[in-house]
Order: C-alpha cells, then sequence, then structure tokens
C-alpha cells in the first residue's frame, strides 16, 4: 500500500517543484537559495531511484511485520479511531528514533547522509532520498509487535513521508505558534539541515516536534540556516551520493590500528576519531 500511496503522490511532488521553481522566478527573494539545474537533477535521480529499490525491499518489510504480527497473541480493531490515534503517535515515535539513531550512529549515518547532501533546501531536496533503506525495519517491528495491522502501518509510513516533502521550502516562514508548538513546521525542519553547531543534531521529529521537545533535541530557527553538511560532497553523481559515505567508512575501517577503533568507526557518531594517545 505504501508503494500505490507514494506512486500516486509523485506527481503531486513534481507539480509542487514546479510551482516553486516558478515562484522563484516571479518573487525572487535573494535571502533564499533557490534551485540549481544538477542539484535538482541530482535530487529526481535519487528519488526515482529510492522508489524503484523500495519497490523490491517493501516485500522484506512486508514479510517482516506479517511474521511479527502473526506471532503476537495481540489484534487491534482497524476499525477502531482509537487503534488509528495509537498508530498515529506510534509511528512518529517510531520515526524519532529511527531518525535519531541515523544521525547519531556512522554506519546508520552513511544511509541517511544522501537526505542531508544538498546546499539548497526545496521541495526537491525532499526527493533526495536513500537507496539503502534497509535499516529503518527494526524500528517499527515493534507497531506489529503490539497488534496494529501490517497493511496500516504501511499507510501511516506513507503519510508521514508525504508530510515531510512539504517541510522541505524556504517560501514557508513560520506557522501559527501553536502550530509550531506541536508540529514539524518547514522552519523547524531548516534547523534540522543546518551545519551550524546550534543547529547539528536537532528536530528529528516527522509530523510532530513534540518528541523533540521532550527529548531535549528541539531547537527553534535562528540565524540564517547554511544547507549541506559539515563536510559537503563535491559531486552530482547520484552513485556516489548514495554510496560514498559507505567507502568513506571502509577506509577508516581499514586504516584503524585495532578493533576498538574499527566497531568506533562504525557504530560512534560520524564525526567520532580515534583518541590520540599523548607522547609519554
Amino acid at each position: 500500500m505504501t508503494e500505490y500511496v507514494l506512486v500516486f503522490a509523485v506527481p503531486v511532488f513534481v507539480l509542487c517543484v514546479a510551482l516553486e521553481i516558478a515562484s522563484y522566478r516571479l518573487l525572487s527573494d535573494e535571502s533564499e537559495l533557490g534551485y540549481t539545474a544538477w542539484d535538482t537533477v541530482t535530487s529526481l535521480s535519487m528519488g526515482l531511484g529510492f522508489l524503484v529499490v523500495e519497490a523490491f525491499w517493501k516485500i522484506v518489510t512486508l514479510a517482516a511485520l506479517a511474521g511479527v504480527y502473526a506471532l503476537t497473541p495481540l489484534r487491534l480493531d482497524p476499525t477502531s479511531i482509537g487503534t488509528w490515534v495509537l498508530l498515529f503517535f506510534a509511528d512518529d515515535l517510531a520515526y524519532y528514533w529511527y531518525h535519531r539513531s541515523h544521525h547519531e550512529v556512522r554506519i546508520l549515518w552513511a544511509s541517511h547522509v544522501v537526505h542531508h547532501s544538498s546546499r539548497r533546501y526545496n521541495f526537491s531536496t525532499a526527493l533526495r532520498q536513500p537507496w539503502t533503506p534497509f535499516t529503518a525495519l527494526p524500528f517499527w517491528l515493534p507497531l506489529a509487535a503490539i497488534g496494529i495491522p501490517p497493511w496500516m502501518i504501511f499507510f501511516q509510513l506513507s503519510v508521514n513521508l508525504i508530510y515531510q516533502f512539504f517541510l522541505h521550502t524556504e517560501r514557508i516562514g513560520t506557522m501559527p505558534r501553536w502550530y509550531e508548538a506541536v508540529f514539524n513546521t518547514p522552519s523547524h525542519h531548516r534547523v534540522h539541515h543546518g551545519t551550524q553547531q546550534v543547529y547539528l543534531d536537532r528536530n528529528y521529529g516527522g509530523i510532530l516536534i513534540i518528541w523533540d521537545r521532550l527529548f531535549r533535541t528541539f531547537e527553534p530557527e535562528g540565524e540564517r540556516v547554511v544547507y549541506g553538511l559539515t563536510r559537503n560532497i563535491e559531486t552530482y553523481n547520484p552513485v556516489r551520493v548514495a554510496f560514498g559515505e559507505y567507502g568513506k567508512i571502509a577506509r577508516a575501517v581499514r586504516g584503524a590500528s585495532c578493533w576498538r577503533h574499527r566497531v568506533g568507526h562504525l557504530l560512534r557518531g560520524p564525526g567520532w576519531v580515534p583518541p590520540v594517545k599523548s607522547a609519554a
């Protein structure tokens, strides 16, 4: 079901990209970065590749969720409003921890870094998705374990992803205060894509921002956001964008002096380096 929802959403995404490009031509703003041709082509290429990979990976995901659902004695009624409300919050909490872990563990970051690789921030950036989405599954298995049918989980995953598409724009300033307090917004998500120290590892929420407030990872938008990575990828080649970080990790592991450092390159944060021994 996720694939069907996303496929039907693709024309809407493309239309929104076209309208946003037009808005920059008609209502230019020098403080906003807008679009460049090669950056946009790369983002669209990453999005198309993601859809192809996901079409096959969803078979594995469905099998895993269905297996857990078959084993659990719990069953939640899909016709109950309460089940849908629980799913909404459970899915968003799962997304928060999935997202946070993919910033804090380097081997997981190797997949997610794709989404942060553009120095632009527009609707096409939302389409810059990984070609290695295989590490997401464990975060949603608990939803099947508590008795939520797999088709409902798939549907809510699509809703979450579609909502987040509309966060990737500089054309919207801030929403009403009550909305900014509860929901993720373009302002909150611009912070998440920022490279400044104050913005790093902040605002992981999907639809809701309440998890960031609860777990103290929230940061409001202040100074002008500089987008991209602390060490930017100097390429528009989709293959290098998709797999470049894995190569860097492999080189770091090969060059490590001991197993503890090798494990560190895999499981520590993206910026981790082995401690330097002080001279005697």
